[in-house]
């Protein structure tokens, strides 16, 4: 599972990467074309009809004068992507102070080649501060520019893949609590169950007690091997929960009796694997254990608009002690659970009566993703 966690991320990296790269470079023809298109309106298509206007120089200057710029633009991207993950002063530092070396270098390009193939000199012959200076502002805003757009391009997709990891690492976290909190539940069952095998073997009832260890093995053997995630389905939770509905029969007979009354609409809803596990198990303890004839609970399950209700209702007597310590680790367990894995939007409501006791719980009505 871990491999194709880590798979899928580097996928998802790879995917990124290409994009970034295809965005780039449509940027980067788009915006040279552009270049090439404003030169030529604004500086050689008002010159077309003077005398010794060389038409065909002038374009073949525009053609290497954008080829330049390109690749030089193209040298600033490299730079950017290998400095981006350095502190953002470093990042702005390194960037436009290699933007203002790219546009003196592009400056004198363009100004070697307009002087070769305009004025047939040499490259560097009969330059002057005022005419490269004239020129130098125009390199050198040229190449902020495209500084500025690549800074930004690189910058933004290093902050989402910054917060991809964040959301990431609060969603490997949520889980690690999830399957703590679920774990603490299982010496605590495993506590209680054992301590009724003892009972049953003081009682030298040792049938009834085999029978109930063999249950109690069947019960961790299912949860380990098919529920063995923070969450589930509620058609996986009422698996496990018939199992270890099973044990406590054994204890019971026929003072137990269940009722589960579950929509098809919800059978599929997420839910915290174990969740219906110990509030059942508070149900058996004061209001099956308590009662010499026994009683009933019944479990149900609605899809109500985007919510799932779920219900767990025992007729037992009215018992205090019962909602003032909050059915002991059982309910603070289901309540951390609940909060961890919906952000608090849940709601938890305790009524009792002289009918007994009901739990209703809402959460989100989500569909457990394929793992």
């Amino acid at each position: 599972m871990a491999v194709n966690k880590d798979n899928n991320i580097l996928g998802l990296g790879e995917q990124a990467f290409s994009k970034q790269s295809h965005q780039f470079w449509i940027l980067q023809i788009a915006g040279w074309l552009g270049y090439s298109v404003v030169v030529f309106l604004a500086i050689i298509r008002p010159q077309i009809g003077q005398e010794s206007f060389n038409l065909s120089g002038q374009l073949l200057n525009l053609v290497l004068e954008t080829f330049s710029g390109f690749v030089l633009s193209y040298l600033q991207w490299l730079l950017i992507r290998r400095i981006v993950h350095l502190p953002l002063n470093k990042t702005l530092f390194y960037s436009f102070l290699s933007a203002a070396t790219l546009g003196i270098i592009f400056n004198v390009i363009k100004l070697s080649t307009y002087k070769v193939i305009i004025y047939q000199q040499q490259w560097n012959e009969a330059w002057d501060m005022l005419e490269f200076g004239g020129w130098l502002l125009f390199s050198l805003t040229t190449m902020f520019v495209w500084t500025s757009i690549f800074f930004i391009m690189l910058y933004n997709t290093k902050l989402q893949k910054e917060h991809e990891m964040l959301l990431r690492a609060q969603t490997a976290a949520k889980d690690a609590q999830l399957q703590m909190l679920r774990y603490q539940l299982n010496p605590h069952f495993m506590f209680n169950t054992m301590n009724a095998i003892s009972t049953l073997i003081y009682k030298n009832e040792n049938e009834k007690a085999n029978e109930m260890l063999d249950k109690l093995c069947e019960f961790f053997r299912y949860s380990l091997d098919k529920n063995d995630k923070s969450k589930t389905t509620l058609s996986k939770e009422l698996e496990l929960l018939d199992i270890y509905l099973s044990i406590e029969k054994v204890r019971f007979g026929s003072r137990l009796t269940v009722d589960i009354d579950i929509c098809d609409n919800a059978i599929n809803c997420q839910v915290p694997s174990m969740l219906l596990q110990p509030l059942v198990e508070n149900s058996i303890k004061y209001a099956i254990e308590l009662r010499k004839q026994g009683g009933i609970i019944q479990i149900t399950a609605r899809k109500i608009a985007d919510r799932l209700l779920l219900n767990v209702i025992d007729n037992g007597q009215e018992i205090t002690q019962k909602v003032s310590d909050g059915f002991g680790i059982g309910m603070s367990n289901t309540k951390a659970r609940l909060d961890a894995m919906f952000n608090g939007d849940y709601k938890i409501d305790i009524s009792e009566g002289d009918d007994g006791t009901t739990v209703s719980i809402s959460i989100p009505f989500e569909k457990l993703a394929q793992q």
